[in-house]
């Protein structure tokens, strides 16, 4: 499939300026992965597993607005789970997500593969399903992701994973941040969405400065930090 269709908003990640390159020089001259601190780790387990608890009900009410969206409207019927291959700290994985499109608007073929641009018409209003336009706009989509923390997938925060083809066009425009850490359910930057400043990779760049630099208490402060501002971007509603 031709990326040049893609959706604008599919991939707002901008490439490293001279200042960034100058400033976390030492950043783009890491060649191995970064080890994930202790307590991150310890952290990112023991929330992830509460948050797999209290999502149950949750999941269980999803999957029944499911099958009844589907028994009323019969184009809407599917699978509530779909994946597709995402990068996080340079290694491939299955990125698992709520189905927000109907099964019309998905590519079988590539779907087949875990090619995100299977899913790439979620940005059209018409192939939304009812569900899906509710989990979305409060991004119930990536509540799957708690079970990617606790497998060690992911971390609560971190960049952003990107699908593999974003992954190389990242990497491919000169940023470098994503090969270095775990992607996060939640970003430094990435709590910036529905400002100007989202997609500016300064943040992120940020984000493992302190990595490496702040002591992993105070890292765990950051991470608080983080997950307090997605907490409030959630509660507003802003998904689209």
């Amino acid at each position: 499939m031709n990326t040049i269709n893609e959706p604008k908003g599919a991939f707002p990640y901008q490439p490293p300026t001279e200042e960034i390159k100058l400033r976390y020089k030492e950043i783009f001259e890491l060649r191995k992965p970064l080890k994930v601190p202790f307590p991150k780790l310890c952290f990112d387990k023991l929330l992830a597993s509460i948050f797999v608890l209290l999502s149950l009900p949750v999941f269980l009410l999803l999957v029944v607005a499911n099958w009844i969206e589907g028994l009323i409207i019969r184009e809407n019927k599917g699978p509530l789970f779909f994946y597709y291959y995402g990068v996080s700290r340079g290694k491939k994985f299955k990125k698992w997500k709520i189905r927000l499109i109907k099964e019309k608007y998905i590519d079988k073929e590539l779907q087949a593969k875990g090619d995100w641009h299977a899913y790439q018409n979620e940005w059209m209003p018409e192939a939304r399903t009812f569900l899906g336009r509710f989990v979305k706009k409060f991004y119930i989509d990536e509540l799957p992701q708690f079970f990617l923390i606790l497998k060690g997938d992911m971390s609560f925060v971190g960049p952003r994973p990107l699908a593999v083809h974003h992954y190389e066009r990242d990497l491919a425009q000169g940023n470098v941040t994503r090969k270095l850490v775990r992607g996060g359910l939640l970003g430094y930057g990435h709590i910036r969405k529905g400002t100007p400043e989202f997609g500016n990779p300064v943040y992120e760049y940020e984000y493992i400065h302190r990595y490496l630099h702040y002591s992993a208490l105070k890292l765990l402060f950051t991470d608080l930090g983080v997950i307090a501002k997605g907490m409030l971007v959630v509660l507003k509603g802003g998904g689209h």
